[in-house]
């Protein structure tokens, strides 16, 4: 089922939790521009390639219901969640931040973990999902750190006792999912699908694809030109998303072998890791799925390098010159990529 955003405004629902409204787009498509003059750097092949599509895709077994994308925003933010009562989804997921988490991997109050926390902003149309690509669903996705002992280190039978004991929690899941009430399943079908509902907004990025020739500057689309050329970015980071969702060895140091920790995996699998999506990602600093380049410029590099020096295998990424300045235009480039309306306004939790 998919939800149709473009010129959709949101209306505020009486029934809804608080009467907030969800983090929904009100259009994922860019507006068009009148198309003044030809530019050497955008084709109509280049918007097609690059164009942002007109909807949402729900699943059937969870189709958009904007009660119960409401209600998934209130959990997402709610604390009582996790086993301390003093995390929520949204303090690694943190929407001022790209929906990722500025700092190095984040410990609970007692353990350490080794990832820095992926952005889900445009989780819709990602799969699979984790860095290791463990979970094909957002639904399985999101039973995965609730249950995590190094991340919200709670259980179900815990939160569901803890949010039947708050009327209004019990009054909303019932009128969203009629005869079931506060289970595993609803919590799970209500955060995937709020979490569905966070999408990237406009960039200068699309407005420029739409036809605002004023809309990025001469550096940025010569970073462009670089992106899709010599650097060979497109590989991995292609289509509107900016990810082919794969699986790839970008010759990163460290122990932790990704996709190789899972099961049944065969050896090429090791070290490989999600290619994430580049929309808002100048918001999301550090990079990489243990935090450990600091921005972009660094990021850029690493890729020219062909890799860390410090590894002794093949990976999946090839090195290629490139000079100063055209790391300064990869840059303008990627900053293009960032919404200048994301906003998104925590709920009022309530109370027990």
């Amino acid at each position: 089922m998919w939800v149709v955003l473009f010129a959709f405004a949101v209306a505020v629902i009486s029934s809804a939790p608080n009467s907030l409204f969800a983090d929904h787009a009100t259009g994922v498509r860019s507006p068009d521009w009148p198309h003044t003059h030809a530019d050497p750097y955008l084709t109509e092949d280049v918007r097609r390639a690059f164009q942002r599509p007109d909807d949402i895709p729900f699943p059937t077994e969870n189709p958009y219901r904007h009660d119960v994308a409401v209600l998934g925003k209130m959990l997402f933010f709610d604390p009582r969640l996790s086993g301390s009562q003093n995390i929520s989804c949204s303090t690694c997921h943190n929407p001022s931040f790209g929906w990722a988490t500025p700092v190095h991997p984040v410990p609970n109050e007692l353990n350490e973990i080794r990832r820095h926390a992926p952005s889900i902003v445009n989780a819709a149309w990602i799969q699979p999902l984790f860095w290791d690509g463990r979970a094909p669903t957002l639904e399985e996705q999101a039973i995965g750190p609730i249950e995590d002992p190094n991340e919200m280190a709670s259980d179900f039978n815990t939160i569901i006792r803890r949010l039947h004991k708050v009327r209004k929690y019990r009054e909303w899941f019932e009128s969203a999912f009629p005869g079931e009430g506060i289970s595993k399943d609803t919590i799970v079908a209500a955060l995937a699908t709020y979490q569905r509902t966070i999408v990237s907004g406009i960039s200068s990025f699309d407005r420029w694809l739409a036809g605002d020739p004023h809309a990025i500057s001469e550096e940025a689309k010569r970073g462009f030109a670089l992106f899709r050329g010599r650097g060979q970015c497109m590989e991995c980071h292609e289509g509107w998303l900016f990810t082919n969702n794969g699986m790839h060895d970008i010759g990163l140091s460290g122990l932790d072998r990704g996709q190789g920790n899972l099961p049944n995996q065969p050896p090429e699998a090791a070290f490989r890791f999600k290619t994430p999506g580049l929309r808002n990602i100048a918001m999301r600093a550090p990079y990489m799925h243990d935090g450990s380049i600091p921005d972009l410029r660094g990021v850029i590099l690493h890729y020219a390098n062909g890799g860390s020096i410090w590894i002794n295998r093949r990976t999946d990424i090839e090195p290629f010159e490139i000079s100063e300045s055209e790391v300064n235009e990869i840059v303008a480039f990627l900053n293009t990529l960032t919404a200048t309306n994301s906003v998104s306004q925590a709920p009022i939790l309530p109370s027990n």
